[in-house]
């Protein structure tokens, strides 16, 4: 059964909300704005005893697949990369350097940056974050078939009722250590309800594969894991379990953030470091043109990070998450997704045929050695 909006949380039913007016949007789309000023510094992060090695790209990075159409996410079936088509709709198969069609997904409305977006596989199973004419909803697919014949089977919903919109439908997937599917949810350009624990805007949630949700999550009867976020488009887990988000920002501060179960990230009262207690504030910012923080992948001790208008791929060490190296610096167009290989390669998705440029995108794929 698809999951209802979650009912209204007691502790959160007096929650002050401060809109702040858009006045402009550093997001996907954006012309180069004027330089952006200073950062802060964001509160740096203790090293972690024993936390795993970082790690770093090792030479030039291959074209793997060329020729998408919008592509926006990478998942594995055991070896077989399947691919995410935000405007046809379409989901690929990568097979010996070409691509061929494993389906397309129903009810697919791709507006602005609605469409097909994020996917996870598990179990035999192929989930999609997909926008349609009544908003966003995940499903699930039975992923039918072997790799280089895979096929899609009829789909059921597993969450529907998310606010979509033209900009900020969020949309990333991924299933944490725990076993559970974790989606993230844009505010739908309306900031408010960021802060609304009865929308499922502007939220990280947290469902089981069956779509029922879990009764650890920190509201009860809601599939909402974190909320006050903007539009994050990243997630991914380090070995001792920890939760990193990417998060657009407005006009100042793209974020990393740690995501805490029931933590407010504080939009749009704060953007980047606030040092307002009632909000948590992110481990590191960037200003949106350097920036705009799509998908993300954790690989040993390093977070990386893929950036559409910075046009480059950051690596965050975990054990120091305040601080971050740039590679590849627009040497390869604006960067999408960034997704961990099954042989421990580093993959990542260029995102430039969504511009009206004329631009080719392609899958990249690059070894990674000890930082």
């Amino acid at each position: 059964m698809p999951i209802p909006l979650p009912r209204r949380a007691s502790a959160l039913a007096t929650m002050a909300v401060s809109l702040l007016a858009l006045s402009a949007c550093a997001e996907e789309r954006t012309p180069d704005a004027a330089a952006s000023p200073p950062s802060p510094s964001a509160p740096a992060a203790p090293p972690t005893p024993g936390a795993p090695q970082a790690v770093m790209p090792d030479g030039a990075p291959e074209v793997v697949a060329s020729g998408l159409v919008t592509p926006w996410s990478v998942a594995f079936a055991d070896t077989a990369m399947l691919v995410s088509e935000r405007d046809t709709g379409r989901i690929l198969e990568v097979v010996d350097g070409g691509l061929r069609t494993v389906g397309e997904v129903p009810d697919v409305a791709a507006r602005g940056e609605g469409g097909l977006l994020g996917i996870a596989v598990a179990d035999g199973e192929l989930f999609a974050y997909v926008t349609t004419p009544d908003g966003n909803r995940v499903v699930g697919f039975p992923l039918d078939g072997a790799a280089g014949a895979f096929a899609l089977g009829e789909p059921r919903t597993l969450v529907d009722g998310i606010p979509a919109s033209n900009i900020h439908n969020g949309g990333r997937l991924a299933f944490g250590p725990d076993g559970m599917l974790y989606a993230t949810t844009g505010d739908a350009s309306d900031p408010e309800l960021a802060q609304d624990p009865d929308s499922l805007a502007g939220k990280i949630l947290r469902i089981a594969p069956d779509g029922s949700i879990p009764d650890d999550n920190p509201f009860a009867g809601s599939p909402v894991w974190s909320l006050g976020h903007r539009n994050p488009q990243g997630i991914g887990w380090d070995a001792a379990g920890t939760m990193f988000a990417s998060e657009f920002g407005q006009d100042t501060w793209d974020e990393l953030n740690i995501i805490e179960p029931g933590g407010n990230y504080g939009w749009p009262t704060v953007e980047g470091v606030g040092g307002d207690p009632r909000y948590v504030d992110p481990v590191q910012q960037w200003a949106p043109a350097d920036a705009s923080p799509s998908g993300l992948t954790v690989v040993e001790g390093t977070v990386f990070v893929a950036n559409l208008r910075g046009q480059r791929l950051r690596g965050i060490p975990t054990s120091d998450p305040s601080t971050s190296t740039e590679y590849f610096v627009e040497e390869f167009g604006r960067l999408r997704d960034a997704v961990v290989g099954p042989g421990g390669e580093l993959y990542v998705v260029t995102s430039d045929t969504d511009r009206g440029n004329g631009g080719v995108d392609d899958i990249l794929r690059v070894p990674l050695t000890a930082g």
